[in-house]
């Protein structure tokens, strides 16, 4: 996957380095040093891809490597000057090498317009001992603006502590959108972001630099372990925190997975269950459609329409008035008669007691 890597460094000569040994290395050139009458020649290292320099319009003179680095040399009086300045750049390995280095280039042209100094970039190839992904180019600059006539003012801006810091931060931004435009065109899908992980919002834990010691030590112990057939592991201090960190990011990553299918799972179960509520209303709906025909249809009392709820036959309604039974009349006028003639006995009754 394309990976972020931007680092700003210097070029000082507090450390005893000068511009021009810097520039031979990079550039794979033999370069003197007129300010001591050093000779620098790295025309036999590898590795060394592409360079070029960019310079700002009619400082034409800089193209030459050897004249541009020792004008920067000349230009200071300090025995602790900046001599030059260096941006190290990782490259996408999904690029093919035109393609890296047009996305030098073009990060060299935005530095060079941004500040006018002159760039001189070197495109490097991954190290026969480390991970051979690891395409990267170093960027050198001058510290001072570049014109017809030479060297002139210092650029301030990456040395004044209340400005570095957002110049800094830009130029890693316009960096990330660069890789990513180079990406988008060569039609892959990685992308990469200049801010970390928590800046991102992203819980995961970044993994501490190796350095090139430890890096040696740990690629040397992984050939040792493969050739005694035993499974490659950490043995630096740096190495082994790296490990529990990847280990960690591989456990989150299946618990990631699960939390996403149990997602999945509820969205799923939530459709089914709504489907089935649909199929329901849709049901009942159409029973009371059905019952409500059924009573302005039927010829009966209506409930003939109606679903049986069970499978007995229904019983016939009980007439609400009593019929007249053969024999009743003459039996009411004999009672009737019967009380006349209890009443004529007793007397009439003028409601005293007895």
């Amino acid at each position: 996957m394309a990976i972020y890597h931007l680092a700003v460094k210097s070029v000082s000569r507090s450390t005893g380095r000068s511009a021009v040994a810097a520039a031979a290395y990079r550039s794979g050139d033999c370069l003197e040093n007129e300010r001591d009458g050093l000779m620098h020649d790295y025309t036999r290292r590898g590795g060394v891809e592409d360079t070029f320099i960019v310079t700002p319009e009619g400082a034409e003179w800089a193209q030459d490597r050897s004249a541009l680095w020792n004008a920067a040399e000349a230009a200071e009086k300090r025995k602790d000057a900046k001599v030059a300045r260096e941006y190290e750049l990782a490259l996408p390995a999904e690029l093919d090498a035109g393609q890296r280095r047009d996305l030098v280039r073009a990060f060299a042209e935005d530095i060079r317009d941004r500040y006018g100094v002159a760039v001189d970039a070197a495109i490097h190839a991954p190290h026969d001992y480390g991970d051979d992904r690891n395409h990267h180019a170093h960027v050198m600059t001058t510290t001072r603006v570049v014109d017809a006539d030479g060297l002139r003012a210092k650029t301030r801006q990456l040395d004044v502590r209340s400005s570095a810091s957002i110049e800094v931060e830009e130029i890693r931004a316009s960096w990330a959108a660069q890789v990513n435009d180079a990406l988008e065109l060569a039609q892959v899908a990685e992308r990469v972001d200049h801010r970390s992980y928590a800046r991102q919002g992203v819980e995961m834990e970044p993994t501490v630099k190796m350095g090139h010691a430890s890096a040696a030590i740990e690629r040397r112990a992984e050939r040792e372990q493969i050739a005694a057939g035993e499974e490659p592991h950490a043995v630096t201090p740096r190495g082994q925190i790296n490990e529990a960190i990847q280990e960690a990011r591989g456990l989150g990553y299946y618990i990631q997975r699960g939390r996403e299918r149990i997602h999945e799972w509820s969205d799923q179960l939530r459709e089914r269950a709504e489907l089935a509520a649909q199929s329901m209303s849709s049901f009942v709906q159409g029973a009371a459609r059905a019952m409500r025909s059924g009573l302005h249809v039927s010829n009966g009392d209506g409930f003939d329409a109606l679903p049986a709820l069970d499978q007995s036959p229904r019983r016939e309604q009980t007439p609400a008035i009593e019929l007249d039974q053969p024999g009743q009349a003459d039996r009411d006028r004999q009672r009737q008669q019967d009380r006349e003639r209890q009443h004529g006995r007793d007397g009439p009754d003028i409601g005293f007691g007895r």
